[in-house]
């Protein structure tokens, strides 16, 4: 008998653990793995609950430039829509049914479907429903964005302003773009994905801030900015040592200038931005030696891999390591140097503010469904000195002779006092591929006191070879930026 009830016990103690494993298992599976099933991208249920209403939006000059519109048939209630679609895929993304979203969309897609916390209301907690969407808006200037965009216009290329005095980032441009409502619907992305992905061209890539090349010539603003604040050069009206041709120190090669006939022997800053004589800026850049090219680079923000627009910008690249010979052609914009728009942008506008970088950024705020602000990222900028006000002063003066009778002449803009540089960047092994087209500058209204500052690179164009040039091609999206920008 005795043994019986030691079997049962045994038993009981073995049932009873496994109850609690049960229980164990369930709560695992409930509060731990469900939120890890929930987070599943494969997760049907999480797009049901996403389009199961309309989507917040994202607001550009005021005005919505996306939308949601019920769906003709399938568990998915709701797809977004946009309205200029092409014109802002650079800023908005793209939301669908069917890929993971990205841009703008991406980043604040919580707040755009509803499940941001902050969006939640009392009773909203208590009942666990979805709260009303909020909204993204956006420091974009619709005319400005346009302007960039029909300037471009066939060409493959990227386009930023900024606001030099804010940071407000006024157009994120890049072409060849694409209508992000091809991928909204699930039932039609599958084709449209695969058109956009296979496509040559790179429709989906964002060349404003995600594709760095070489920046060419507009960096030898950098490399002046080094060059005065070092005390190499006291003014950029000083004479600088520089041989035309310039051997590269350790080879037998000379460094041409694009113009043979330009004044660059020994010539000043100013006049070598005039006529962007390679020599000086070569031989600068190794007298300064790599590290304070870099330092001065840095400052500006290349080899920032944490450059949040809020959406992330790829890294622009000021090289280490260097014989001196490659430290002669990152003077010019060449070797490994890569840079995005964003990033040359960002040099012509803490020149324009007097040597104060403001922190650039293309959100204002973000709100709830009744238009309150969760955060404010306008207040939120933060400004760093780049480089002195009176190194700042010089540069404007020079990037003013540019546009006024050097390589920059195409960027002239009524009514506005306007700076900036040109470059052509080479491309492909012992330059074999068109150049790239690159034009950065700032313009300030003579009138009205408003400012701004943007960078342009045209990729490729029709253009002939021997025709391509930052004056030539770039210019011209940068002037049409800058006069758009500027109107009262």
């Amino acid at each position: 008998m005795f043994g019986m009830n030691k079997t049962i016990r045994r038993a009981s103690v073995f049932t009873l653990l496994l109850v609690l494993a049960l229980l164990g298992r369930a709560t695992w599976v409930q509060f731990y793995e469900g939120q890890a099933l929930a987070d599943d991208k494969d997760n049907r249920r999480n797009a049901i609950e996403t389009y199961s209403a309309p989507l917040g939006n994202i607001i550009v000059g005021g005005r919505s430039v996306t939308g949601s519109a019920p769906t003709k048939s399938g568990d998915l209630k709701y797809k977004r829509t946009y309205t200029d679609g092409e014109l802002y895929a650079a800023v908005t993304g793209f939301a669908s049914q069917a890929y993971a979203p990205t841009q703008l969309e991406g980043i604040y897609t919580d707040l755009l479907n509803g499940t941001d916390n902050r969006l939640k209301s009392v009773m909203d907690t208590i009942t666990n429903q979805r709260a009303d969407p909020g909204n993204v808006v956006t420091t974009i200037d619709p005319d400005v964005q346009k302007a960039a965009y029909d300037a471009l216009g066939d060409k493959k290329g990227g386009a930023v302003a900024i606001d030099p005095k804010t940071g407000k980032i006024l157009a994120v441009v890049s072409t060849p773009s694409y209508d992000p409502s091809s991928l909204t619907d699930a039932n039609t992305a599958g084709a449209a994905w695969k058109k956009l992905t296979s496509d040559p061209e790179k429709p989906l890539v964002n060349r404003a801030l995600r594709q760095p090349l070489p920046p060419g010539s507009t960096f030898k603003l950098v490399v002046a900015a080094a060059a005065l604040e070092d005390g190499l050069y006291q003014s950029v009206d000083e004479k600088t040592d520089s041989p035309d041709p310039y051997t590269l120190p350790g080879t037998t090669r000379d460094l041409s200038n694009e113009n043979p006939n330009a004044p660059c022997t020994n010539a000043t800053i100013r006049t070598a931005l005039e006529y962007s004589c390679n020599n000086v800026f070569a031989k600068m850049a190794v007298q300064l030696g790599q590290d304070k090219v870099k330092a001065m680079a840095e400052k500006f923000g290349f080899n920032d891999d944490k450059l949040d627009v809020p959406v992330r910008a790829y890294t622009s690249v000021y090289p280490s390591d260097m014989y001196p010979s490659q430290t002669a052609l990152t003077g010019i914009g060449q070797f490994d140097v890569t840079a995005t728009p964003l990033q040359m942008a960002m040099v012509s506008a803490a020149i324009a503010n007097g040597g104060k970088l403001v922190s650039p950024h293309m959100v204002s705020q973000i709100t709830n469904s009744g238009g309150d602000v969760l955060q404010d990222y306008d207040d939120e900028a933060s400004t760093k000195e780049i480089v002195s006000s009176s190194t700042a002063e010089q540069l404007q003066s020079a990037m003013q002779t540019v546009v006024e009778k050097g390589t920059g002449t195409n960027a002239q803009v009524p009514g506005a006092t306007v700076g900036g540089k040109t470059g052509t960047a080479q491309h492909g092994e012992n330059n074999s591929q068109v150049p790239y087209a690159w034009f950065t500058s700032y313009g300030k209204s003579d009138s009205s006191g408003k400012e701004v500052a943007v960078a342009v690179v045209v990729e490729q164009s029709d253009a002939a070879r021997s025709e391509v040039s930052g004056n030539g091609l770039a210019a011209p999206v940068a002037k049409a930026m800058m006069k758009a920008a500027l109107k009262d």
